[in-house]
């Protein structure tokens, strides 16, 4: 057999492949576009500890329960080893426990939540007792309690206006008395909760995260409830303004912690947000359980939140190789190395377009004329390549330090630029400078840097990020493009204008 057939056979093999997992995947249910389903969001948290040498382990995380603007559509447990229960005391809890446990361990909740607003809390709370407070405090409360009242109308507007006078940078007597002991935002907000059982009005703390997409590390934020009467109201903690936000998530409420673990150490939990389509998913993984299919078992979706994010761009990179291969051999862009230009489009993706260009631009030509400079020494070329690669990183540091100063906040993501890639690029662009000119040079390195454009034009699109993480097997398609295009022996585009040029345009 022909090498020219076997690469022909290889390349429909892969399509055909490639092509029917995707079809089938469609028959599924997975949908085409990511705006075809509701936004589903998966929230993973990690809880981390180191235990006691020969103590049992017994450790207990706040679950969500009750969120405004949300509600839950699954929710799993990842605990080898441990017994699980999950109970009610005063919110929603799971208690790990386990007899024995060495060494770091790792526990995992992921809970998948939709956009509702049935899911709300309309249970009337018992009225607080007024705080039994100690004198000047007492007299204090009661005072600015009056006061408030005063220049209010109802629960929602004193609440607002308490709080507004806790945030107040020049706060009265009666407040700046109550904000001595104040050194967290949890205790400005119990701080809020005494005051307005002054009123006897009933509030308590929630604590929630930001869910953002491909944010790997959610902070929990405080916020304010109160009951106003007939519902529970939120309230900004630093604003005092009745709202609460479209992508904040409530966790927890009260002043529990969110992690209990006695007898062990180096407590912690860490949230993964990402943004899915979790219930497209569920809908076709139903389907194939009926017709007894794996291939949804092996999807990417079932990875944790953090390398799900990882895949996305990575998948992005053989889109990116494919677009270089094309312009290379077919056009006949000339480029410095095979992978440089993809790699600088994944730094654009970062830095965005324009000043990202920008930046490569002003870190090449800088980092080209000192590596003239070192050509005087006559350096090996090892340490003149790690003597570039220092230039480079000073480079970097010092145009952030000098964005900074003129606020332009772009140039502070130049470092995100991979260094051994700009070492490189200087380095290729001195030989082929000394080598073969100075014209030979530049033309490689714009066609590196039209090369890199194009392909970050094409990797931001959601569209494609989403095709390469939903329907991986495309790129068994994009595998058989590219072994056809390695057996592509005709004229190159930039090769016909040259050759038209010397016939005389004929």
């Amino acid at each position: 057999m022909s090498t020219r057939l076997h690469t022909g056979l290889l390349a429909l093999a892969l399509t055909v492949i490639g092509l029917a997992l995707f079809a089938y995947k469609l028959h599924l249910g997975i949908p085409l576009s990511e705006d075809d389903a509701s936004d589903v969001w998966t929230v993973e948290a990690r809880v981390t500890f180191t235990p006691r040498p020969d103590r049992s382990v017994k450790a207990t995380l706040q679950l969500p329960d009750r969120m405004p603007g949300y509600a839950i559509l699954n929710e799993n447990f990842v605990s080898r080893g441990y017994g699980l229960n999950t109970q009610r005391n005063g919110g929603r809890e799971a208690v790990w426990a386990i007899r024995r446990a060495r060494g770091p361990q790792a526990l995992y909740y992921r809970v998948a939540v939709y956009p509702d607003e049935t899911d709300r809390d309309e249970t009337a709370p018992a009225f607080p007792p007024r705080p039994d407070l100690e004198e000047p405090y007492a007299t204090a409360l009661q005072e600015l309690v009056a006061e408030v009242r005063q220049q209010s109308a109802d629960i929602d507007s004193f609440a607002g206006e308490m709080l507004r006078r806790l945030n107040d940078n020049s706060p009265d007597q009666y407040v700046d008395l109550f904000l001595d002991d104040v050194r967290t935002e949890n205790d400005k907000l119990r701080t809020a909760q005494n005051l307005l059982a002054g009123a006897r009005i009933p509030s308590r703390i929630v604590h929630g995260i930001y869910i953002v997409d491909d944010n790997r590390e959610a902070t929990v934020v405080p916020w304010l409830e109160v009951w106003t009467g007939q519902e529970w109201s939120y309230y900004d903690p630093d604003t005092g303004e009745k709202f609460v936000p479209d992508n904040y998530l409530v966790w927890w409420r009260g002043d529990k912690p969110l992690l209990d673990v006695p007898d062990a150490s180096d407590e912690q939990v860490v949230f993964a947000v990402r943004k899915n389509l979790i219930d497209s998913i569920e809908v076709a993984e139903r389907r194939a359980s009926l017709r007894e299919s794996h291939v949804l078992e092996f999807s990417l979706f079932g990875l944790p939140v953090r390398t799900q994010t990882v895949y996305t761009v990575l998948l992005l990179v053989p889109v990116g190789a494919f677009i270089m291969v094309l312009l290379r051999n077919v056009v006949g862009i000339r480029t410095f190395g095979t992978f440089t230009p993809v790699l600088i489009a994944l730094a654009f993706r970062e830095t965005r377009l324009l000043s990202g260009v920008l930046l490569f631009t002003i870190v090449v030509a800088l980092g080209l004329a000192i590596r003239f400079y070192l050509e005087k020494l006559r350096l090996l070329m090892v340490p003149r390549q790690a003597s570039v690669l220092i230039v480079v990183v000073l480079l970097l540091a010092a145009i952030s330090i000098i964005s900074g100063r003129l606020g332009i906040e772009t140039g502070l993501s130049v470092a995100l630029f991979p260094m051994v890639i700009l070492t490189m690029v200087i380095e290729r662009m001195s030989v082929v400078w000394e080598e073969r000119g100075a014209s030979n040079a530049i033309v490689e390195g714009i066609g590196s840097l039209i090369v890199a454009i194009v392909a970050y034009l094409v990797m931001s699109m959601d569209s494609v990020a989403y095709l390469t993480f939903a329907f991986p097997e495309l790129l068994l398609v994009l595998l058989a493009a590219t072994l056809l295009l390695g057996r592509y022996t005709g004229y190159r585009l930039t090769e016909l204008a040259r050759f038209n040029a010397l016939s005389g345009g004929k």
